[in-house]
This record gives C-alpha cells, structure tokens and sequence, in this order.
C-alpha cells in the first residue's frame, strides 16, 4: 500500500500551489512608482510620499494607489471576475 501512495507525493505541491493562488492570489514585485520629492528627486535619503505603485506578476501589470503613502517589494493580487 505504502508503494502505491509514493506515486501520488507530487500532488502535495501541485495542491499547495493551487491553494496559494486560490486564496491569495498571485505574486508580484513593484517595477516602478510615482512619489512627490519635496524638490530632491535624486537623493536617495529624501523624505517620499508615494502616490502609486506599478506591480508585475503572472497576471501582468497591476497599477494601484500607495497604501499609506508607501509601496512594498511584494504583493499578491487575486484575479478579477466578472
């Protein structure tokens, strides 16, 4: 019996990578952003308020406003349905 159940091991990634993108969604990381400078674009240390935040992942470009004035690396956007 024990055989038998080593043939069907790959199915627990398979379904875990379903599950992950049934209920989160897919990955993305930011490729771009619009912040306000405060006149200093270049400097690096400058205080930034973000305005949005352009996403790429599976699904292609996301395009969203900052949350909370911020944009993170990494996101996870569900699919839209219609």
């Amino acid at each position: 019996m024990m055989k038998h159940a080593v043939l069907f091991i790959w199915l627990i990634p398979v379904l875990g990578g379903w599950a992950t993108v049934a209920f989160f969604g897919t990955p993305h990381l930011v490729v771009s952003y619009r912040f306000h400078d405060n006149g200093d674009r270049h400097n690096p240390l400058a205080a930034r308020h973000y305005i949005d935040c352009t996403y790429l992942g599976w699904t292609g470009l996301q395009k969203v406003p900052a949350r909370n004035g911020h944009c993170t690396c990494f996101r996870w956007f569900k699919a839209e349905t219609r």
